[in-house]
């Protein structure tokens, strides 16, 4: 089924879907039973309520929240009696992180007048550098399109055009190119030509990272996004939450990476104002953004004045890693790895009411499942042949950094780290017919976990929102980056016992109520048994990998599967 398969369409093939067949632990082999019996929805609320609760103080990286979370999964560890993943006899690895704290504002001038930019409201920036003051002064101002350098596509947004030292204005996503011939008129899906980034699926090219560090590789002086809510994934009022808090990025051993001065975010009506004052129009320009051979275009007579003031500090954060060793002398050395981010967006106490981000399914759930499936290996009366690393990591909310911090300083080699299996949120609506796969297709995991759910009458679908990106926003994708096949899982959609569109009308009911803000609380109504049935999935998969005689593989076409090649060709010898 193509990743691009409209909403509707997908609905609709889910309901021929076979009728649920026995439990998974009933269908699955002798061995592993042990394992999946420790599974369970309380198991895993249990946790989740610890890790979700007002005193745990959202968990932000560098409080007394992550000091409380960290020493409950060192004990949660310590108990079910895995060992130290941290070569040196701790459970830690320390991650330094720079914190940024500051407010950015400033104007626009165009066409005679001054546009103001209220902190917040109408903008959010940051400036990722040392100094107390960032400044960017009467800079002229380029509109340059979705902001794409993409040779393999034939695209290049910033060709014809010298941007050092400007602003540059950019819109979020992958420019959606229409098939040739597609009407003017049909505004579908199927209007959207699937070879061109891939269609409706976002691509790395789409996501907000991407735009800011190819404005920094033209030298622009700062890069402004304009924010709409479809393209992005999220309202306005997830970039100004977390946006307008500190913000976080790792120490580089080099000192500062290089950075646009200013990064920023605008709302999409202040992007109109700012066009129509520049004499041009925003539906016009994304009309030719889409079209290959657009080129960049300079806003006439129009500067922009911007300013972030900063406070700095260094921030001593943690991931938390446990290891399980291999039972198989010559393969104990490779190492299977389940990963989780066990920080939230902490406590605003700016905030009237409810200052707490307790993120109890974004991610307090997803941490409560790791230590869940680590006990479910433990309980196993033969350990796998092959070592399994619990890895709980820092500031995923901050750009995925405690995830990036150890796929560049890995306590055990990548290229002997067989595969990434990353829980990003659980199912608190209750069992489905189906299993959502983002990212379906890159790699042969995908193919352990459809023969894991056969049995069962269960099946695999594709990301039914490809077009938010979310294979490019959880932690499995700096392993992915690395090479290491990675393997990330979200809810399925058909549920049982509900109607049709049950699933995704709570994904967006989610996304609009509670996705990082502070009311993503466990909720009375939560419905864990899916939860536990995904995860027991996840479990036999890594057993199975942990097992097996071939590693996992990119599979032709991913942008990954050369990186992987090239790694295992030059360590040959560790196989």
């Amino acid at each position: 089924m193509p990743t691009s398969l409209p909403r509707a369409a997908l609905l609709g093939a889910l309901l021929t879907a076979a009728p649920l067949a026995a439990p998974l632990a009933a269908q699955s082999p002798a061995a592993a039973r042990p394992g999946l019996d420790k599974i369970t929805p309380d198991a895993i609320l249990a946790r989740t309520r610890v890790l979700a609760s007002d005193a745990f103080e959202g968990r932000g990286p560098g409080t007394r929240g992550e000091d409380s979370t960290v020493a409950y999964l060192t004990r949660e560890f310590t108990r079910l009696g895995l060992a130290p993943g941290n070569p040196d006899g701790t459970y830690v690895q320390d991650v330094t992180l720079v914190g940024y704290t500051g407010r950015g504002g400033g104007s626009f001038t165009a066409g005679g007048r001054t546009i103001a930019l209220e902190p917040l409201k109408d903008v959010v920036a940051v400036a990722r550098h040392a100094a107390a003051d960032n400044v960017v002064r009467e800079s002229e101002v380029v509109f340059v399109g979705y902001g794409v350098v993409a040779p393999e596509y034939g695209w290049n947004d910033y060709a014809g055009v010298d941007v050092k030292g400007k602003t540059v204005v950019i819109l979020i996503n992958d420019p959606p190119v229409r098939r040739a011939g597609a009407a003017a008129s049909d505004t579908s899906e199927r209007a959207l030509d699937p070879n061109a980034f891939r269609g409706r699926a976002m691509t790395y090219y789409g996501r907000w990272t991407y735009k800011y560090e190819e404005a920094t590789r033209q030298g622009a002086a700062a890069a402004i996004i304009v924010h709409e809510t479809g393209p992005a994934g999220y309202p306005w009022e997830v970039v100004s939450g977390s946006w307008g808090q500190e913000n976080f990025d790792i120490r580089s051993p080099g000192g500062e990476p290089p950075r646009v001065t200013v990064e920023a975010w605008i709302t999409n009506a202040k992007a109109r104002e700012l066009l129509s004052a520049a004499g041009q129009d925003l539906d016009a320009l994304q009309r030719a953004a889409r079209t290959k051979g657009f080129r960049a275009v300079p806003l006439a007579s129009t500067t922009a004045d911007l300013r972030v003031q900063n406070t700095v500090r260094e921030v001593r954060s943690r991931n938390v890693v446990a290891r399980l060793e291999g039972s198989d002398p010559a393969l104990k050395a490779q190492h299977v790895v389940y990963s989780a981010h066990w920080d939230h967006f902490g406590r605003d106490t700016t905030r009237q009411g409810d200052q707490i981000f307790n993120g109890a399914l974004d991610n307090a759930s997803g941490t409560a499942a790791l230590v869940n499936v680590a006990e479910a290996f433990v309980a196993l009366p033969q350990r796998p042949k092959r070592s399994l690393l619990f890895l709980a990591v820092t500031a995923e909310e901050r750009g995925l950094l405690g995830a990036k911090y150890y796929a560049e300083n890995p306590l055990y080699p990548l290229h002997t780290t067989v595969a990434d299996i990353n829980m990003d949120g659980v199912n608190q609506w209750g069992r489905t017919r189906d299993l959502t796969v983002v990212g379906l297709g890159n790699s042969t995991l995908d193919d352990e976990l459809r023969a894991v759910l056969a049995p069962s009458g269960r099946v695999l679908r594709p990301d039914p929102e490809p077009e938010k990106g979310f294979f490019y926003r959880s932690d499995h994708f700096e392993f992915a980056k690395k090479g290491v096949p990675a393997l990330y899982v979200d809810a399925g959609v058909e549920y049982v016992g509900q109607a049709p569109g049950y699933g995704m009308k709570k994904r967006d009911q989610y996304e609009a109520d509670d996705y990082h803000k502070p009311s993503d609380e466990v909720k009375p109504d939560w419905d864990l048994r899916g939860a536990a049935e995904d995860l027991r999935a996840l479990f036999l998969v890594g057993w199975r990998v942990a097992n097996g005689g071939t590693w996992p593989a990119w599979k032709p076409g991913t942008e990954f599967k050369a990186i992987r090649e090239q790694s295992l060709r030059v360590t040959k010898q560790v196989r």
